[in-house]
This record gives C-alpha cells, structure tokens and sequence, in this order.
C-alpha cells in the first residue's frame, strides 16, 4: 500500500451485527473511517454454488444507510428482502483515509465494473454510473482501488478473484462502468438527447451516426448508451424498447451477459441479437423506439440465403424510430459488406442535416505513443515501413525471424497472469472450412515444416464453450482469423502476416491470389449491374484490424521475405522505404 489507511469490515448482513460492529468501531482507533467518513460497501447474498448476488453503494453514513435498505428498501424491491432474510448475505464496509465523496463515487462504479466481470457473480443490483472529474485525491485512485480489491480477495477470492482475470475478461472490455473520456461523454449526451427527444415528438426514420476508427471507443459508448437508456428509460415515465445488434456471435454472448446481470431484461435475447435475426423477427409495422448497431460497417449490403432484403440498414430503419450506428469503412472486411458510394454519402449526408454526426478521434486501445500510433496507420494507410520508434509507455513492437519464434514469445507473455491475455493471429491466408478436412486433423496455418491449427477446433471444456474465443484455455494453441478477434482486443497480439502481404518496389501491396479469403476476393456485382473486385481494399482491412488488437504490443512475423527483412532493418533503425 501507499502508507494510507485502508480499513475492510465485513459481517453477516443484519441490523443486530451492524449495531454490534459500530460498537467495535467505536472503541477501535481508526473506527472514525467507518464511522464518520464516506465509506463504500458490497451486500453480497451467495446463491447456490459459488453464485452471488451483489449490490454496491457508497454512503457518509453506514448506519442510517443500513437501516434504511433493511427497514425501507426491502418493501419496495424484491432483492432487498432476499438480502435481508438469507443466511448466506453478508456486507464489507470499506474506509480509508483520504476517502471524500467523489473518491467513494468513483470507487463504487469501478467495484461494479469489476463484479460485473466475474464469473461467479449472476446480478449486480446498482444504481446509476455516477463517475467523477478530477479532485483532491483523484491522482490516487488507481492505487487505492488496487489496495481494496486486493484486500478483499484475500477474503473471498470466489467473489473477488485476482485483478488479472478480471482484466482479461471480454466483459469488462465491453462494460458500461468504464471511465468515459470527455470525448466520450460529449458524444453520450449529445446521442441521449437526440433520443429523448424523437420518442417524445414520436419522430421516426432518425438516423445517428457515431464514425471512430479501431480503438477509438466506440463499443464502450454502445455499451454506456445500451445500460442507460434500457435501465433507465431515458427518465421517461415508459418502457423504452431498445435493441443492440452485433454481428459475431462472441459479441451476443458477452452483451447477453452485461444485459441479464444488470437486470436490464430477463430475456436478453429479446434485446441483444444478430442483424438478420432482429430484421426477421419484427414488423415494419410495428417500430421499436431504439437500434444501437455496433461495427454497423459489417452491415450486409445486399442479399444472402440467411437474409433476403438487399441493405440491413434500410431494413432497419424501417423497423426502429432510431438508429445509432457506429462506423468505421477501414473495418470492413467482406465483398457484401461493400457500401457503394453513392448509397454511403446518402446516409452520412442525411445525418449532417440533421447534425445527427458524431465523431470519435481519441485513440485508446493502443497503449502506446503518437510516433507507436502513427508507425502502425502509416504501414497500413500508406503501405510504407518507417522506423519502428522508440516508445516511451513501454508498448512492444517485435518481428521475429520464425513463426516457432513467434509463438515461444506469445506463450511466454500469457503465462504472465500480470500481462493479461496474448494470442496469435494471422491474415486469412490458409484454407479453413466448418468441415473438417478429410486427410489432416484440423486445418492449419502451414509454414514450411511449421503449423498451427486455425481457430474453434481443439477441445473446449463445457463451462468455456460460451466464451468468447480469446477466454478459452485451449486458444493459446490454435490461431485467430480477423472474424475472431475483430471488436476486441489482446494485450499482445502475436500476428502472422500471411503472403498475400508482400513488399516489392519501397511499398507494401496485397496478392488476392494468395489469399483464401473468398469473402474479401470474390467478385462483386453492384446494384447498377457492373462486376468488381475490391479484394486489395478488404486485404488492407485485414490487416489494419490484426494490427491495431495490442493493447500492449504488437509481434510480427511476416511470410514474404522481403517484407520480412524491411520490417527487420526497421526494428534495428536503418533507413528503408
């Protein structure tokens, strides 16, 4: 610790050892900190198993504060009662020196983000995100809120488990108690109210835009926008019928998760689902208020056998009175995911009308310096090869000689509990089919005598299948394609630049022929009737979506050698192109 106080009490939860406690506190030398200062606290009420309940509060009174939910709160809402006569609840009362109000706040929504994110935790029963600015004491909350949760895991390490697992979690990625940046909360504020206001004027066909590229915030704001509108209700005396639509599946699962432990519906189905399956399922009759579209840019924009429209966006403007959609064209990955221009500048036109246009630009999942940033946007806008940079926040940029090299330095960074999760990744170079091949085991990334299974083909225990792809055990031996990992992130990212990445002539440019990314390579008839190819634009988004997943670091083992040696000599600091 800092050399401050720290002080956790804990007790079976019951106004008889609440009024025996403050007994104690009172006669104990740093009893005032439970006593007379803001204090944060955790009712948890442990279910079958190892399944709890929580609820997280914070209070500049314990006591009133007790005898209120006890007394009060238990006639009003179910759970409270529950806590109130189960023979397994009990609180943690946490006081610390420098404790004032807005450190307490800010304690308290991070102790949700947190519990949100744990396993054996079904419900997390709170109240509205309330996060601070900056105070006297806010330069030390990282350090604080380390020192509690630490505390507390030596008491209970199946409520609180060590901060890396935690950290690891797709969950917490994805969580709405993260800490908004200003840019965030501007653009949070300016969407909320453009909502209010179109379900109360009734208003229909409103269109907002949200444009960031990887890593710019984006999903934490869909999150943010999901917990308080469909919590909430946008403090509006109705039911506001909101909807989120991601396109992966691991996406479903993780939001289902947030959706049903914070009590925003019990059928998290019902709000949380694909694009094809939300169009399928509802009436344009029959508008629901509010769509929320993360990575809409993977948006299908024209027919398949799933789905028979010819423009999911359409689609779903005709059955929602608003959609929110957050965009980034660099993200793009498949020939139908292709938004003819004419059709893109008609959207992006009608939302500046309406200043319906919102834009992300603060970079925040790579840790890293602006030179770290700009070395990794120039190789891929670009396609040319700089210096790597020196950076002074620590983030790791490597090129390994070897694919074996390679994966001997990912293993090594996740067997640090400290680093958080590290994967290898590849660009979809490789055959991978959901048959299995007839003469190989699994399908492979194949490198000279070298190889490694693609992804979702080794064992995966029960209780892990649900998980996203990165969380389970088994995928430290297996490889991510862009359709795993895209919308989330690593703390290293182990990439295999496969040869449809060369680099001839002081340039970097992309071979379809190599590539047995059919999506990206076909070709593509567009609603006047031409025939296109767009595989080199759908390659350079591969990349730019396997390159920018580190949040920490970035290690690079590169097929072609020429772009091998380039990339090399740029480690090292030579001059090239």
């Amino acid at each position: 610790m800092m050399g401050n106080l720290l002080k956790i009490e804990n007790m079976q939860y019951s106004l008889e050892n609440l009024n025996n406690s403050v007994q104690k506190w009172k006669s104990s030398s740093d009893g005032k900190y439970l006593l007379t200062y803001p204090t944060v606290y955790i009712i948890n009420d442990k279910k079958r198993g190892s399944n709890f309940e929580v609820y997280v509060g914070e209070t500049a009174d314990i006591r009133n504060r007790t005898r209120q939910h006890l007394n009060v709160d238990r006639k009003m809402k179910p759970f409270w009662d529950d806590f109130s006569i189960s023979n397994n609840s009990s609180m943690y009362v946490i006081g610390h020196e420098l404790f004032n109000k807005s450190l307490t706040l800010d304690i308290e929504n991070r102790l949700m983000q947190y519990l949100l994110s744990v396993d054996n935790v079904s419900r997390v029963h709170n109240s509205r995100t309330n996060q601070q600015n900056e105070y006297f004491t806010s330069d030390k909350l990282d350090d604080i809120f380390s020192d509690i949760w630490k505390a507390l895991n030596r008491k209970n390490k199946s409520l609180f488990p060590i901060e890396s697992i935690i950290k690891d979690s797709a969950i917490f990625k994805a969580s709405p108690f993260h800490k908004l940046t200003q840019e965030q909360i501007n653009a949070k504020e300016e969407i909320l109210d453009k909502i209010k206001e179109s379900v109360i004027s009734n208003e229909e066909g409103q269109l907002i835009v949200v444009e960031g590229e990887a890593g710019s915030g984006k999903t934490v704001l869909m999150s943010t926008l999901l917990y308080e509108i469909g919590k909430y209700n946008l403090d509006l005396d109705r039911n506001i019928d909101i909807h989120l639509l991601v396109n992966h599946n691991e996406h479903v699962s993780i939001y289902n998760q947030i959706v049903t432990k914070l009590g925003i519906s019990t059928k998290a189905n019902d709000i949380v689902s694909r694009p094809t399956r939300f169009i399928n399922s509802h009436s344009t009759n029959e508008k629901v208020d509010v769509v929320i579209v993360d990575e809409a840019h993977l948006l299908l924009t024209q027919g398949k056998q799933s789905y028979q429209g010819k423009n999911h966006l359409n689609d779903l403007l005709e059955r929602a009175k608003v959609v929110v959609i957050v965009f980034d064209l660099k993200q793009v990955l498949k020939t139908e995911q292709i938004w003819e221009l004419d059709k893109l500048n008609y959207y992006f036109d009608s939302a500046k009308i309406k200043n319906n246009h919102i834009r992300l630009k603060n970079q925040m999942r790579i840790n890293g310096d602006e030179a770290t940033v700009n070395w990794i946007r120039n190789l891929v806008d670009n396609q040319k090869i700089s210096n790597i940079p020196y950076d002074n926040k620590g983030y790791e940029i490597k090129i390994f000689d070897t694919p074996n090299e390679l994966k001997k330095a990912i293993n090594d960074k996740s067997q640090n509990t400290d680093s958080g999760i590290s994967r290898m990744l590849a660009t979809f170079d490789w055959q991978y089919k959901e048959k299995s091949p007839e003469n190989e085991d699994y399908w492979r990334v194949k490198i000279g005598d070298w190889s490694m299974p693609w992804n979702y083909q080794l064992k995966v225990s029960r209780k892990q299948k649900n998980l996203p792809w990165l969380e389970q055990n088994q995928s430290i031996d297996e490889i991510g394609s862009t359709y795993t990992i895209q919308g989330l992130d690593l703390n290293v990212a182990g990439v295999i630049i496969g040869p449809s990445v060369k680099y001839r002539d002081g340039r970097i440019i992309f071979d379809e022929k190599s590539s047995a990314n059919k999506k990206a390579t076909q070709r593509r008839t567009l609603e006047d009737g031409s025939k296109h190819y767009f595989s080199e634009m759908l390659l350079k988004n591969e990349l730019n979506v396997l390159l920018t997943r580190g949040v920490n670091g970035l290690y690079i083992y590169a097929v072609d050698d020429q772009l091998r040696e380039v990339l090399k000599k740029a480690s090292k600091g030579d001059k090239n192109g």
